[in-house]
């Protein structure tokens, strides 16, 4: 099975469709597809809900879907860095779950693990906690959250081999593992593809089965979401 596209657009074309739920890798803009949130943006797709740590930032990442209006909801963690998310948020054009960070981890683990909810303490006694079950283990009061699954997951690693065994690069893993489980189909974003058989199998982060299709992206932008420079004096 040929599991490589020439490109994003052709990877995605047979997909996706309005109303889908997307579970998307990246932290902030670290280790996000940008090429597949920009093949996604070009579909011209509605009503779609995103599930991401972040929102991406203007002009870039999911803040790209944003802007053309595609998102009616974002699942996440953080969005603090996209002010086109704030405007529609409180103008109440865009539907907003808040979930914790590990938590949000966890749901996505969990949903492509095949578990269909966990406890945690966290969130407990917080607005996070609203019409959710509680349950007592031990004394302790615990919160029940449902795992997250998706229609399509869209992801990025840093190699593949031609059967979508992956490799990640340092802090860029991030959700990248588990939003991969939890897509029905999964679409992965990588600088490079190798022959099967190159990786060691312990090196192997995120296994072949769970990948669909692989696009190659051997040089992608990488934005840095706020570059802060120094300038050093050396005494003379």
């Amino acid at each position: 099975m040929n599991k490589i596209y020439p490109s994003a657009s052709a990877a995605l074309a047979d997909i996706v469709r309005d109303g889908q739920t997307f579970a998307v890798g990246g932290f902030g803009l670290c280790g996000i597809p940008e090429a597949l949130i920009a093949a996604l943006r070009d579909t011209g797709v509605q009503q779609l809900t995103c599930i991401s740590n972040n929102a991406g930032v203007d002009g870039f990442g999911l803040g790209l879907l944003l802007e053309s209006r595609q998102i009616k909801k974002m699942i996440s963690s953080y969005v603090g860095e996209n002010k086109e998310f704030e405007r529609q948020y409180l103008a109440g054009e865009l539907e907003l779950e808040f979930v914790p960070q590990g938590t949000l981890a966890e749901k996505l683990r969990a949903g492509g693990a095949g578990i269909p909810a966990f406890f945690t303490k966290t969130g407990v006694g917080t607005l996070v906690a609203e019409g959710k079950e509680t349950r007592d283990f031990d004394g302790e009061t615990y919160l029940m959250e449902r795992a997250l699954t998706a229609d399509v997951a869209l992801i990025k690693a840093w190699k593949a081999d031609k059967s979508g065994n992956l490799i990640y690069r340092r802090t860029a893993r991030n959700f990248n593992p588990m939003a991969a489980t939890a897509g029905k189909i999964t679409v992965v974003e990588v600088e490079e593809i190798v022959e099967n058989g190159t990786f060691d199998p312990d090196q192997v982060h995120t296994p072949g089965i769970f990948i669909d299709r692989i696009v190659l992206n051997a040089h992608p932008e990488k934005r840095i979401e706020q570059r802060t420079l120094r300038t050093l004096r050396t005494e003379s």
